[in-house]
C-alpha cells in the first residue's frame, strides 16, 4: 500500500473520521481563542512599546537637534559680535595710537619752540649783560684816556656817563657804516 491509499477521495488533507475533523476544529477554535485573547495583545502592546519607544527616541533626536542648531546659532552669533567688538578695539587702539602721536608731536614742537625761546631770551640776557659789561669796561677806559686827553678829572658821574654814551654812540655809528 502507498502513502496515499486508504485515505478519502479528496487526499491526505481530510481524516478517515469525521469525529477527528470536528475535534480538530474544536482544539483549533480553542487555540484561536486563546491565541487571540493573550498572544495577540501582548505583541500589541510589545509593538506599541517599541513604536512609542522609537517615537520618543525620534522626537529627542529632534529636540536636540533643534538645540544644536540654536546653539550653533548662538555661538556663531556671539562669534560674529566677537570679531565686531575685535575690530572695534582694533580701530580704537588705532584711533588712540593716532592721537598719541599728535600730542606727542604737539608736545615736542612746544618743548622745542620754549627750548628755543629760552636759548633767544638767554642770548638776549646775554648780549645785554656784554654790552652793559662793554660799555663799563669801555666807559672806564674812554674816561681814563679823557682824563689824560683833557688832563683833569672827570669824577663828576653825570659828564663820565655823558662822555660814555657819546663815545658808545659814536663807536655804534662806525661799526653801522663799515
Amino acid at each position: 500500500m502507498t502513502p496515499l491509499e486508504g485515505t478519502g477521495p479528496l487526499g491526505p488533507l481530510l481524516p478517515e473520521h469525521p469525529s477527528e475533523f470536528i475535534i480538530g476544529l474544536i482544539l483549533f477554535g480553542i487555540i484561536y481563542l486563546v491565541v487571540w485573547k493573550k498572544v495577540v495583545p501582548a505583541f500589541e502592546a510589545t509593538y506599541a512599546a517599541r513604536a512609542d519607544a522609537i517615537r520618543g527616541g525620534i522626537e529627542r533626536a529632534e529636540h536636540a537637534q533643534a538645540e544644536a542648531n540654536a546653539a550653533l546659532e548662538k555661538y556663531r552669533e556671539q562669534l560674529g559680535g566677537a570679531r565686531d567688538e575685535a575690530a572695534k578695539i582694533r580701530e580704537d587702539a588705532k584711533n588712540a595710537a593716532a592721537r598719541i602721536q599728535a600730542d606727542m608731536r604737539t608736545q615736542a614742537q612746544a618743548e622745542s619752540a620754549r627750548i628755543v625761546q629760552a636759548g633767544h631770551a638767554q642770548v638776549d640776557a646775554e648780549r645785554v649783560a656784554a654790552q652793559d659789561s662793554l660799555r663799563r669796561d669801555v666807559g672806564g677806559l674812554a674816561t681814563t684816556l679823557a682824563e689824560k686827553i683833557v688832563g683833569e678829572s672827570l669824577a663828576d658821574s653825570a659828564v663820565a656817563q655823558r662822555t660814555i654814551d657819546r663815545f658808545i654812540a659814536d663807536l655804534d655809528s662806525e661799526t653801522q657804516k663799515a
